[in-house]
């Protein structure tokens, strides 16, 4: 048991911490980043905060409710967005906005000189406006569309908001509280593309996606999405026949794609989500159009592979051209509708030892580190340290009507949440921030 859970244990703050038997942690922490933190998790206001978060878990899950049952499909994100900019500025944040991408943004203000930490939840779900969100309560865990993902992220982060507030802490570093939008599909992280591109001064990210708390995810998977036209003359299935179609050359060009090799390692994928087209049975179709996600841990290896697709499409519009003796020409075209940049952070930032110092202070076995697509891959991409974690309680059924959150021992995400942003922010007269201020964007 080190330092630190000795302090909560003995205050019956974190019934974890008093767990001895649990895994050592994988991450390697210096000297200075121990020190600094432990300074922060033995003050008394610090202590007293975690413990309102565990006294006041009841009401976190109750808000996570409320949150789950607005409806927020992408792009259609405004209504979950009023509410929550109400919900900060009801918490102490009374110059939180929505911004021109429809993200709400609440700033608590350091004392100066220190890092901007900002640490955000997406508003966005991936199911349609007509779905069910009304949440029921089964057994012992809590069902509905969106409740862990990201109900919970949500929730832990208005519950941060408010404990902080209510602390009396003055941080050094000031602390962007955002509900984003476009996480999901076919938002592409647009919200915190324009976070960065508005904010271009953030120091550090902190992602709170979904429930559980066993990784830590400082990789980010990049991914390219596609939407391949093919197009031609069309013309009656019979009177016309000989004519190139469109979706022959889209049915050629898919089997091409599916022919590819792609590295295990890095690990790349593809796949060929949707497919549509023509006009009816008996017409040779004039258009047709498939989407192609593509995705890999390297930037390389994702690149190869794109270009690989585009020439496999090309070579499949020379055949079906040359199959009919060019009566009537097919062309394609390209349209990129996603694209997620590939990032890291390294093990070694103090964003990754202080994520980790929260775990173990939680008592919880950090199972090492993970590389997944979120919203952390745009500030890797940029070069700025950032991690995604979970909020807390567990989960399953995500993206399903059947998804599903269970509150055992769920206080303990807004309390690791809470020990990193104080870690990272700092806090006046105790410690310095352990977050780094990073050199201005364009000497990165």
């Amino acid at each position: 048991m080190n330092n630190i859970q000795k302090v909560l244990c003995g205050i019956g703050l974190i019934l974890m911490a008093c767990n001895t038997s649990a895994q050592p942690n994988p991450v390697p922490v210096s000297d200075s980043v121990r020190e600094g933190f432990e300074r922060i998790a033995a003050d008394s206001r610090v202590t007293a905060a975690l413990q309102a978060m565990a006294d006041n878990e009841a009401e976190t899950i109750a808000e996570q409710i409320r949150i789950t049952e607005i409806p927020a499909p992408p792009f259609m994100e405004q209504v979950r967005a009023e509410y929550y900019l109400e919900q900060m500025r009801i918490r102490g944040l009374p110059d939180a906005y929505i911004d021109t991408e429809g993200n709400v943004v609440g700033i608590r203000k350091g004392t100066g000189e220190g890092p901007l930490f900002a640490i955000a939840a997406h508003l966005d779900t991936v199911f349609p406006i007509e779905t069910d969100v009304s949440v029921e309560l089964r057994d012992g865990r809590y069902y509905a569309p969106g409740i862990s993902d990201d109900g919970r992220g949500l929730t832990v982060l208005l519950t941060l908001i408010d404990t902080i507030n209510d602390s009396g802490i003055s941080t050094v570093g000031d602390i962007m509280f955002i509900g984003n939008v476009g996480e999901e599909g076919p938002g592409d992280l647009r919200g915190i593309k324009a976070i960065f591109r508005d904010h271009p001064g953030i120091d550090g990210f902190v992602s709170i996606d979904g429930s559980g708390l066993t990784r830590i995810t400082a990789g980010g998977t990049g991914s390219r999405r596609f939407e391949f036209h093919f197009t031609g003359p069309g013309g009656h299935s019979f009177g016309a026949f000989g004519m190139v179609s469109a979706i022959h050359a889209m049915g050629r060009a898919i089997t091409k794609i599916s022919d590819l090799e792609v590295p295990d390692d890095p690990k790349t994928t593809f796949t060929v989500g949707t497919v549509g087209g023509g006009t009816s049975v008996n017409s040779i179709a004039a258009d047709a159009v498939f989407a192609l996600d593509m995705r890999s841990n390297d930037v390389a290896a994702l690149a190869a592979l794109e270009e690989q697709t585009k020439a496999a499409a090309v070579e499949a519009v020379a055949e079906e051209n040359a199959r009919w003796n060019n009566n009537g020409e097919i062309s394609v075209e390209f349209r990129l509708i996603g694209d997620r940049p590939v990032g890291s952070t390294d093990p070694q930032s103090p964003i990754v030892q202080v994520a980790a110092l929260a775990f173990g202070a939680a008592g919880i076995a950090l199972e090492g580190l993970g590389i997944s697509s979120t919203d952390s891959n745009i500030p890797m991409s940029l070069g700025v340290p950032a991690i995604t974690i979970g909020g807390g309680g567990s989960g399953g059924g995500a993206h399903s009507p059947e998804e599903w959150f269970s509150p055992v021992n769920s206080h303990l995400g807004p309390q690791v949440a809470l020990l990193l942003t104080l870690g990272l922010a700092g806090i006046e007269g105790v410690s310095a921030p352990l977050l780094k201020i990073l050199p201005a964007p364009a000497a990165r």
